[in-house]
């Protein structure tokens, strides 16, 4: 492989928005700490390189999809797409995504000897969701249905998963953390969502701002980038001060966010705000991590 096929296939990787996969497992693995149970390094790097791979394979899937349906043009106003720009064939990509669900997959046969069941569960479903993101006969991404596989997948399971991995339980606070890193790693998919508003019309992928308009659009964003500042308030009844009030420091950037999308229509500019979201949600999961960890 060459040095410009190399970039070209790190391109498709879309690395700006591979904090998703980041944030839930720094997270998952601060929660033991909070609550005195065990944990090991050797588990959260496993689930991090799943996470990973998974968050990689299920961007190549859409990277090639998109470009199968017609959603990604040259008129299009985020990023290049490698296939829509002709470097790669669709075959190709899917057949690397292929290869990062097998690496995934290895990555979890760890995870899955101390978890056991409901892990097999778990990372079969990760994979078989992240494949449906895009493709299959009900592609996520064009019912509307993003949001909530982010949330679940990108949060709830990620946290919860790893969680249970590292301490044996299934536990109420595992579950709110997921929710607050979910939500706000859902903000990267609405601010792009909206942002591809209208070339998404044409090709009939029902996201949010196709189905409710560009006003709803704006106003979800909002709520996704404070709702996890308030969910926060749940750790202040934990004793786990720190932990409500450290990710209150990411709180003037998810503001900046909100006013930006709110005064600005959906153009090229919109990418800067999508880094700037992918901003919000690392440095907000660290600083949920540091808190639960003190």
């Amino acid at each position: 492989m060459n040095t410009s096929s190399l970039k070209a296939w790190l391109l498709a990787t879309r690395p700006k928005t591979l904090v998703a996969a980041v944030s839930p497992i720094l997270v998952a693995t601060a929660l033991p700490v909070a609550y005195h149970h065990n944990w090991s390094w050797a588990f959260t790097i496993y689930a991090l390189l799943a996470s990973l791979f998974i968050q990689i394979g299920t961007n190549f899937v859409n990277d090639a999809v998109d470009f199968e349906k017609g959603a990604d043009t040259e008129t299009r106003l985020g990023p290049q797409r490698v296939t829509q720009a002709g470097i790669f064939s669709s075959r190709q990509v899917k057949w690397m995504a292929a290869l990062m669900f097998l690496l995934a997959m290895v990555c979890g046969i760890p995870l899955v000897i101390q978890g056991g069941v409901p892990i097999v569960i778990i990372g079969l479903c990760s994979v078989a969701m992240g494949y449906s993101y895009t493709a299959g006969p009900f592609p996520l991404a064009y019912l509307g249905l993003g949001e909530i596989f982010v949330i679940l997948f990108f949060g709830v399971i990620a946290v919860m998963g790893l969680n249970y991995i590292h301490s044996g339980l299934w536990s109420i606070p595992a579950l709110l953390a997921g929710l607050q890193v979910g939500v706000m790693c859902t903000v990267l998919l609405a601010v792009n969502n909206l942002r591809d508003v209208s070339g998404d019309v044409l090709v009939n992928k029902k996201t949010l701002p196709v189905r409710f308009g560009k006003r709803f659009a704006r106003c979800e964003i909002a709520f996704l980038c404070f709702a996890p500042y308030v969910m926060g308030a749940f750790w202040l009844g934990q004793g786990l001060w720190l932990a409500a009030l450290l990710p209150l420091l990411t709180l003037p950037l998810a503001i900046k966010i909100v006013k930006n999308v709110f005064t600005t229509e959906p153009s090229p500019v919109f990418n800067k705000f999508l880094a700037m979201s992918g901003a919000l949600h690392l440095s907000f999961g660290l600083c949920l991590a540091v808190g639960l960890s003190l």
